[in-house]
């Protein structure tokens, strides 16, 4: 929607205003029944093999975890917030992360992740999304592979090979 300016906006011309506030969604098909997908993502030993280094612990409902990125030096404090086994993960870290798990017959589970939440200004706010989107789908590619093949493929390791530590 295009809008005239306020007197108290501070923009050239027509301003652009959000209309909804940005969220991060992205979605893959795993060929895998749901109860080793759900897993995947509960248990840091299987996680660690597709997206972060290591976790301290299982996702476990109203307890924290740390996951870290040892390859980056940084580390994530992850509160669950909610569990419902082989159906949805719900975290904060900090904004909002909420994985759903819908079965596709015995042998497949089509995975969504959505985060929401993202602060600073509209643009910044898109722009995080839009980062936010492009890692969530190199966590479930990353998360295919493995379950599917066997395969680590080191996505997020090797998205930002500049930026190593060690």
């Amino acid at each position: 929607m295009t809008v005239r300016p306020e007197p108290n906006l501070t923009c050239e011309g027509e301003c652009r205003v959000l209309q909804t506030e940005p969220f991060a969604r992205t979605h893959m098909l795993i060929r895998r029944p749901v109860a080793e997908v759900f897993e995947a993502f509960i248990d840091p030993a299987i996680t660690s093999k597709f997206w972060f280094s290591r976790g301290d612990g299982r996702l476990e409902e109203g307890k924290s975890s740390t996951w870290y990125w040892d390859m980056y030096g940084v580390s994530a404090a992850v509160d669950v917030k909610a569990i419902e086994e082989n159906r949805r993960i719900l975290i904060e870290w900090p904004n909002p992360v909420e994985w759903t798990f819908a079965p596709r017959g015995a042998d497949a589970t089509l995975v969504t992740i959505t985060e929401s939440g993202f602060d600073g200004t509209d643009d910044e706010k898109v722009a995080r999304a839009i980062d936010s989107m492009g890692g969530f789908t190199m966590v479930l590619a990353g998360c295919k592979a493995f379950l599917e093949h066997g395969i680590q493929l080191h996505l997020v390791a090797d998205h930002n090979p500049d930026d190593h530590v060690s």
